[in-house]
């Protein structure tokens, strides 16, 4: 089964290597990557050029998620196209094959696979990872839950109904939303995993919930989120990650984190619920352009992991 990949990135020279090399190691070839950038300063266009990828470029001024893999699909020429965060990189050579599997079912609209923080991740989105990703395949998920850091759609669908532009985050539930209402079905293919890296600071943890919630509040307009909620969900899952940690003597390098991080997550979540809106200049500098900076076990497979220390 061939593919297109759609990766966007903005100063992604970092991580962007490590998912284009883990691209080559796959077992389907010749995939077409297409990288959308959207001004990057760096080596990130140099970069993926080096490998083969073709890019698209979007002004700052015009982006949004939407917009971005709007581009990158128009310019795909093959039916199935993956997109993947630029700092993404699958753990095994397989990890196409596996999302791309379920799509031979005809009523499947859109895959996403399992993701996975790197060792230094946060302990609070490692335990993210793993609620939201499971070590278990769902073949016709009932929600139109899904991540497009590691995902793939069909792309005559795609043509029928683009991603929504305006939104703030979630084009990708909005999407599924739609493919769901059309009778189409989403499903996760846990074997499907990649290392998604996040390095974020308390203020980009707060931004990146605040647009999703403000996503989520347009999209499920009956939805709330209120001071209870704030107050009821930052205690509880502030006890929960600690006793974990506890249980897993990892408390007192992740104490300080646990509190900061699911801190941030519902007061972005409480914030941008308060300030659901359509998109402006302001917001999108705010979200998409911040100045800075930009694990728990799983269960073993019997596929050898990419070795990336061997690569190059």
């Amino acid at each position: 089964m061939q593919c297109s990949i759609v990766v966007r990135a903005y100063n992604e020279s970092k991580h962007l290597g490590r998912l284009l090399e883990g691209i080559t190691r796959q077992t389907i070839p010749d995939a077409e990557v297409i990288l959308v950038d959207s001004g990057s300063t760096d080596s990130t266009v140099d970069l993926a050029r080096q490998y083969g990828a073709s890019a698209v470029h979007i002004p700052p001024s015009e982006f949004s998620f939407g917009r971005s893999l709007n581009l990158g699909l128009q310019a795909a020429s093959r039916e199935y196209v993956v997109i993947a965060s630029a700092h993404v990189h699958p753990v095994y050579p397989d990890w196409l094959a596996c999302l791309l599997s379920p799509l031979q079912d005809d009523r499947i609209a859109v895959v996403y696979g399992k993701q996975r923080g790197p060792g230094a991740s946060k302990f609070s989105e490692q335990r993210i990872f793993h609620q939201w990703f499971p070590e278990a395949d769902v073949t016709h998920q009932s929600s139109p839950f899904c991540n497009n850091a590691n995902a793939v759609i069909r792309r005559s669908l795609w043509l029928k109904h683009s991603y929504d532009e305006t939104l703030t985050g979630l084009e990708d539930v909005a999407w599924a939303k739609w493919a769901l209402e059309q009778g189409y079905h989403v499903s996760y293919a846990a074997r499907a995993e990649v290392i998604h890296t996040h390095n974020e600071t308390p203020h980009r943890v707060y931004d990146r919930y605040c647009r999703e919630a403000m996503a989520f509040k347009r999209i499920f307009a009956e939805s709330h989120f209120s001071v209870y909620d704030l107050v009821r969900l930052a205690a509880s899952n502030v006890l929960s990650d600690l006793l974990d940690a506890v249980r897993r003597r990892r408390l007192l390098q992740n104490a300080v984190s646990i509190f900061w991080f699911r801190t941030m997550q519902f007061w972005g979540t409480y914030q941008g619920y308060r300030h659901s809106s359509p998109m402006t200049p302001q917001l999108r500098q705010t979200f998409y352009y911040p100045h800075g900076t930009h694990a728990i076990e799983g269960s073993p497979r019997d596929v050898e992991p990419i070795r990336y220390d061997q690569a190059g």
